[in-house]
């Protein structure tokens, strides 16, 4: 029996708009459905200097002890707008981790929600009424399980819409990504696999915590289409984005981008990354940024500059000030809520006194029992 080859398979890899601001024409024409007008450009780089700059006083908010901790978005914006821009608001459903905030502004999050997460407030994570996503997930991996779930009712009830779900790389070394693309292949669920490929799981780089050579060739076991872009190029993320939904929402079932970037900032502010990485990586993936390759393109073609930046940034510290002064002024949440919005019906005498103490009722009727005695003496 001769040996021959049971399967093969490639990773193309998707750029469109290089780090000078130039665009390959041939990959997006202008006037065709994936690629980007000049208008949406034009609002998505402004969208960019209003998020980047509320994400520069959301880590000054937590070194000030205004807030418990934050994971700056830093570099990966182009990716959350991309994708966000070729899903259908208030249909298609986004299923985040917590580095996709420009992605949720977008379909319908106000902004303030995502500082009220971050200060510990749940009330960040009660999405209104018709914004389709859910709250952030801190969980590595856990998120896709729920994407691929709601993906499967989609196709049961034969609606038209899609989930698309982000995750990092690191995340696809959980047995929950590896259970949610099973899933997904197997029923061909309308589900898209968003990887922010950003080089660092906190602290482990990509080639310690995996040995494949690219994060999309993962898709292949599970026989899903899949594509490996320049996540910091707009114009890729989108029609990566595009054609993967509507490839799902066609009955074409689960696809998986890896989207190529780079987490500028630290993993949170908790996390100090000059331990671990090298000044030279960094400074080399600042040329990448997104926002300095829009930038220039929206320069080059006479629909930018200096003193446009000036207005802009101005806008942005107004528009974050007020994001920031609603987060800070909504009343804190009384600690009836605890029991008002867990127990259904009338609450057990027992519950009632631990309401009115906020004390367990043992506690409250026997302050004396062992480990409280020198409380009791002091009462």
């Amino acid at each position: 029996m001769p040996l021959k080859t049971a399967y093969s398979a490639q990773i193309d890899y998707l750029q469109i708009l290089d780090e000078n601001g130039v665009i390959d024409e041939k990959l997006a024409p202008m006037g065709k459905p994936e690629r980007l007008s000049d208008e949406q450009v034009l609002e998505s780089y402004k969208f960019m200097v209003v998020c980047r700059h509320l994400d520069e006083i959301a880590f000054k908010l937590q070194r000030s002890g205004r807030m418990g901790t934050y994971p700056q978005n830093k570099g990966q914006e182009a990716a959350a707008i991309g994708s966000a821009l070729a899903a259908k608001k208030g249909s298609d459903f986004l299923v985040p981790c917590y580095r996709e905030n420009a992605a949720l502004w977008m379909h319908g999050l106000p902004m303030h929600y995502i500082l009220l997460h971050w200060m510990g407030d749940e009330r960040g994570n009660q999405i209104p009424e018709g914004v389709r996503m859910t709250p952030l997930s801190i969980p590595i991996g856990t998120q896709m399980l729920h994407a691929t779930g709601i993906a499967w009712a989609y196709k049961l009830r034969k609606e038209p819409k899609v989930a698309i779900t982000y995750f990092g790389d690191g995340a696809t070394s959980e047995g929950d990504f590896h259970e949610a693309m099973n899933f997904a292949s197997t029923l061909q669920v309308p589900c898209v696999f968003f990887c922010q490929n950003n080089h660092w799981a906190i602290s482990v780089p990509r080639e310690m915590q995996m040995n494949s050579e690219t994060v999309a060739q993962k898709a292949i076991a599970y026989g899903m289409p899949t594509i490996q872009v320049d996540g910091n190029d707009l114009f890729a993320v989108y029609k990566a984005s595009r054609d993967a939904i509507e490839r799902a929402r066609a009955g074409g079932g689960p696809s998986f981008i890896e989207a190529v970037t780079y987490r500028l900032g630290d993993h949170t502010t908790a996390d100090d990354a000059r331990r671990y990485r090298d000044p030279n990586e960094v400074d080399a993936w600042v040329g990448k940024d997104p926002m300095i390759r829009l930038r220039k393109y929206l320069t080059a073609k006479g629909l930018w500059d200096d003193a446009k930046q000036a207005e802009q940034e101005e806008k942005a510290k107004v528009i974050v000030s007020e994001v920031v002064k609603t987060a800070e002024g909504i009343a804190k949440p009384s600690t009836d809520d605890i029991f008002d919005f867990t127990f259904a019906g009338p609450l057990p005498a027992e519950l009632e006194r631990q309401k009115a103490t906020m004390r367990t009722s043992s506690l409250g009727q026997e302050p004396g029992q062992v480990g409280l005695k020198a409380e009791a003496e002091h009462v």
